[in-house]
């Protein structure tokens, strides 16, 4: 009897398992809740953790033959290359631009401001806004 067989086994290894990782941590979340929701209902034991449990083994199941089918698989190596090539902001950089970010819109809120208060001013002296 032949094992598992992941395919191209040395490549794309993080994204594979941060890929699978995420996933089943959403299905155990999931699946905790349905045992919850499930529990509310006052059905058995069995039936409480029994289906949960079915369906996380289910979807890791599906996730192992996800991310070692050859077109997935691919997909995700060539992601991982992708990334790797990205030249990621320094934290100084993303903190000057973030401070300009946000100096920029409180000035710009204040511009509306100011512009609502002239419209309303003008509004109300015009008698179309009571």
């Amino acid at each position: 009897m032949q094992g598992i067989q992941i395919y191209k086994r040395n490549q794309g290894k993080y994204t594979r398992v941060i890929t699978a990782v995420a996933v089943l941590v959403l299905t155990a979340w999931g699946s905790y809740s349905l045992s919850q929701w499930l529990s509310s209902f006052g059905v058995g034991t069995y039936v409480r953790f029994g289906i949960p449990l079915a369906i996380t083994m289910a979807v890791a199941t599906l996730v192992l033959w996800l991310v070692n089918r050859p077109r997935t698989a691919d997909f995700l190596i060539a992601t991982e290359g992708e990334m790797k090539k990205v030249s990621w902001s320094s934290r100084k950089e993303v903190i000057g631009s973030t401070k300009v970010v946000i100096v920029t819109t409180f000035i710009l809120a204040a511009i509306l401001f100011i512009v609502d208060l002239v419209f309303a001013t003008l509004f109300r002296a015009m008698n179309v806004m009571g």
